[in-house]
């Protein structure tokens, strides 16, 4: 696996290597000693796959209590994936780094809590799955505006059509008015 800190270095690319021939492919995706070694020491409870179609947007959501660290990939299409720092003691606080994720490159994001997180579908469906490091409690779940201009994150393809949004992320707020981490 080769582990790649991005702009905001606590934001891991993970590349793992893909074994293959002419009966398919092997690639480990997860090796808990070697993550522990080179990302951070974490204990993951639960694993979560979504499926999505061209256009949806999902995100920029974050957990104020019980904030989950997510492991992410996609299994099927491609998607631009997106962190954003709101860890208020952070250097990096309100930057986004952002990759394409695709089942071709086979690359993972470790999105650490203290970050929010969303998805911008590029391919026909696309499915993605994450491990996280927390329950899921949506009593604490939030939603900041995926067109924030403070943050000012670039999704690709947005400019093409508006992006399809649940009510939730309708209702996001603007960054300057999320609940942050100290």
């Amino acid at each position: 696996m080769k582990y790649t800190e991005l702009a905001i270095p606590d934001v891991v690319l993970m590349e793992p290597n893909v074994f293959g021939d002419h009966r398919g492919f092997f690639m480990e995706t997860f090796r808990e000693d070697e993550f522990n070694e080179k990302v951070r020491s974490v204990r993951f409870v639960q694993d979560n796959h979504s499926m999505s179609r061209k256009g949806i947007l999902r995100g920029l959501h974050y957990q104020i209590e019980h904030p989950q660290g997510k492991l992410v990939r996609v299994i099927q299409g491609q998607v631009f994936d997106v962190a954003v720092d709101i860890r208020k003691s952070s250097p990096y606080f309100g930057q986004w780094v952002g990759e394409i994720l695709t089942e071709e490159n086979n690359r993972m994001l470790w999105v650490p809590p203290g970050f929010a997180h969303g998805f911008y579908v590029l391919s026909d469906t696309a499915q993605f799955i994450y491990k996280c490091t927390d329950y899921y409690a949506p009593k604490f779940e939030r939603s900041i505006l995926w067109s924030d201009q403070t943050i000012g994150i670039q999704w690709p393809g947005i400019e093409k059509q508006t992006p399809v949004l649940s009510q939730k992320d309708e209702q996001g707020v603007r960054f300057q008015d999320a609940e942050v981490f100290a």
